[in-house]
């Protein structure tokens, strides 16, 4: 996987983690957009059942960029979730940009900065693991500061979500499961699925910037 054409792999990964044309942000107006999706990420252990039972991702605090690609790609159906496809269709890319806009500050008075060394090291099969898949090269250091903002932070991300995820990217041909995405599909391709939730455990046992900040409503 650290080949000579692993370059090629992230600049053309640059291109894919790509979001909607620049548009003006607006955090106000996102806050008042959120409203469909608190009933989610806005309740601090929520869990899906599908496609398997495992917790929603925490949001706020994530890049913006990140997210509003994340929408357009469930907009487009290159991520596949009937959920999300549906509340993604409705959305303008106005709307995706507010709203990531929104999140990315969402809890920030929460957030403490985080180290770029890791506060605890992995164990050597999982230093392994992650070095075979070249992770820290896009997810940057501590695995908290993506080097470039279209990718995500992982440090801290639930560890159950983060395998869930890993494993939709190696999914296809099923048209309510999966993520297109040609170069995350390469990275996970040569790993089995208990390597993979090794590795989302350990990177879900750091100490991130994101968070699930509970609305009045779910406190």
């Amino acid at each position: 996987m650290m080949s000579k054409a692993y370059p090629l792999l992230l600049a053309l990964a640059a291109a894919v983690f790509t979001a909607p044309a620049a548009l003006a942000q607006d955090v106000a107006a996102g806050a008042k957009k959120a409203a469909m999706c608190i009933g989610c990420h806005g309740i601090p252990g929520y869990q899906s059942s599908f496609p398997e039972i495992a917790k929603v991702p925490m949001i706020s605090g994530q890049g913006a960029k990140y997210i509003a690609s994340s929408l357009a790609a469930y907009k487009k159906g290159e991520r596949r979730h009937p959920t999300m496809r549906a509340i993604a269709t409705s959305l303008s890319d106005a709307d995706m940009a507010d709203l990531a806009a929104y999140y990315q500050q969402h809890g920030a008075s929460l957030i403490k900065p985080v180290a770029d060394t890791p506060a605890a090291q992995p164990s050597a099969e999982v230093a392994a693991l992650l070095a075979k898949g070249a992770c820290a090269s896009c997810h940057g250091a501590n695995y908290s500061k993506p080097i470039d903002p279209g990718y995500p932070k992982l440090a801290g991300q639930h560890a159950d979500y983060l395998a869930s995820a890993l494993r939709a990217y190696a999914t296809t041909g099923n048209p309510n499961i999966g993520r297109g995405n040609a170069i995350m599909a390469a990275q996970v391709k040569p790993f089995k699925p208990a390597e993979l939730k090794a590795m989302a455990a350990y990177l879900g046992s750091l100490p991130g910037e994101l968070r699930t900040v509970p609305q009045p409503k779910f406190k």
